[in-house]
């Protein structure tokens, strides 16, 4: 259980990433809400998988399953740039949550 909640706080990471943008600076309403109600529970549900996982793991996963997230994410919803680069650094991301699952106690 542990790992779902764990990936459950990662996707709410990428939920408040994405609509800080929105917010633009908490200066609107809605997206500063979902920015700071994201927060709160993707924080609740990485606290809830620290209970047994080690907390390098789990805030290096959930820090991961983020990045990853909110940089496809950027690509498609505000055309930010990919590269080759950069599709190789975001495979070595994915690679290293992967790893990180495979080799956890």
């Amino acid at each position: 259980m542990a790992w779902v909640n764990l990936v459950i706080a990662g996707i709410f990471e990428v939920i408040w990433a994405i609509s800080l943008n929105y917010s633009q600076s908490f200066s609107r309403l809605l997206p500063s809400i979902i920015t700071i109600a994201g927060m709160i529970v993707s924080f609740f549900f990485l606290s809830l998988a620290t209970k047994s996982l080690p907390i390098g793991t789990a805030y290096a996963v959930w820090t991961g399953i983020g990045a990853v997230g909110t940089i496809l994410l950027g690509i498609f919803l505000f055309h930010e740039p990919m590269s080759l680069l950069r599709a190789i650094f975001l495979i070595m991301i994915i690679g290293g949550i992967i790893g990180l699952k495979v080799t956890a106690a």
